[in-house]
């Protein structure tokens, strides 16, 4: 089976570490901020507790998902287990979006029905503690997704990036409400769900994305082409096709090469190709097929640097 669909022993540390903290860190903001809340009675604050419940459910979802998505390629998962990371930020995009209309209707509860707010020191240094635990465990994820390129820890990371924002908001709120604005906690309530919303959607459209085997950007196309095109032997691409499966670039690529080639000059020439696309893209699978150029008859002749019948004598000494 290619190693291609094992993540190495480093990798799998890193990931496991990252799914992790994150569980630790949601249990513990919320069992901090239901303390805040209780003591306190800010719908803000609650608002940030709901949603801390949601990402204590979801690391937990997104721990399990990592750990499946990091068994080996089988004989039935040819293509590896990496798709279950994209259904575990389906799976907490449903949820944050389930938290944030959740707060939606507190926050709209409370501007119908104020209460004055209890206790705000205590509230807002519990705040502050979120802020600095949050923004801890967020800079961890982003060195570990700059890492493994994990799509299930960037979506946990993106909405520990909401939670980060709310709660900087939370506690200028609270601020707020000890000089008579009682208004901007439910007010900034209903900001913060639907920020929330929109940051759901988000995680929603790259997993379903992904799922559906959505192509990979057009840079990251050009540039694959563009890696064999550079080849002096290449004299064409075509039918080139890409998807991501977890952290897998899947690259299928069309090379025309002299129709009069040795069949084992074009599997060289085949091999330096994908050696290069890996180099740029170290987790993808590349399968390249060889097709005899046929040259189009309106196209305008491509100036190359040394003739192929030379390269090739160099490149390629007689057997």
């Amino acid at each position: 089976m290619s190693s291609v669909y094992s993540t190495n022993h480093s990798e799998q540390r890193l990931l496991k570490m990252a799914a992790s903290a994150s569980v630790f860190t949601a249990v513990l903001l919320l069992v901090v901020k239901a303390y805040a809340w209780w003591v306190s009675g800010s719908v803000s604050v609650l608002a940030s507790l709901a949603d801390s419940m949601i990402d204590a459910l979801a690391s937990c979802v997104n721990f399990l998902a990592v750990r499946y998505a990091l068994q080996p390629a089988d004989e039935e998962h040819r293509f590896g287990h990496g798709k279950a990371e994209s259904l575990a930020g389906l799976g907490q995009s449903l949820l944050i979006m389930g938290s944030a209309m959740y707060l939606m209707v507190q926050a709209v509860d409370r501007m119908m029905n104020p209460q004055p707010l209890e206790q705000v020191d205590v509230a807002a240094g519990v705040m502050v503690f979120s802020i600095v635990a949050t923004f801890c465990l967020v800079m961890y994820q982003r060195w570990v997704i700059s890492q493994t390129h994990s799509v299930a820890i960037k979506a946990d990371s993106l909405h520990y990036v909401s939670d980060l924002l709310t709660n900087l908001g939370i506690v200028v709120a609270l601020i707020l409400s000890q000089f008579g604005w009682s208004q901007v906690d439910p007010l900034l309530a209903i900001a913060i769900a639907i920020y929330i919303f929109y940051t759901a959607i988000m995680i929603w459209n790259e997993s379903i994305q992904h799922l559906l085997d959505r192509e990979l950007p057009e840079e990251e196309q050009q540039k694959i082409q563009g890696i064999a095109l550079s080849h002096v032997e290449v004299l064409g691409v075509h039918e080139l096709r890409t998807r991501q499966s977890g952290r897998v670039k899947i690259v299928q690529l069309h090379l025309e090469l002299d129709g009069n080639m040795p069949l084992w000059q074009a599997h060289d020439i085949c091999d330096e190709v994908e050696r290069e696309i890996k180099d740029e893209f170290p987790t993808a699978d590349v399968l390249l097929h060889q097709d005899p150029f046929r040259p189009d008859p309106d196209a305008k002749p491509v100036r190359r640097s040394k003739p192929i019948s030379a390269l090739r004598a160099s490149k390629y000494p007689a057997r």
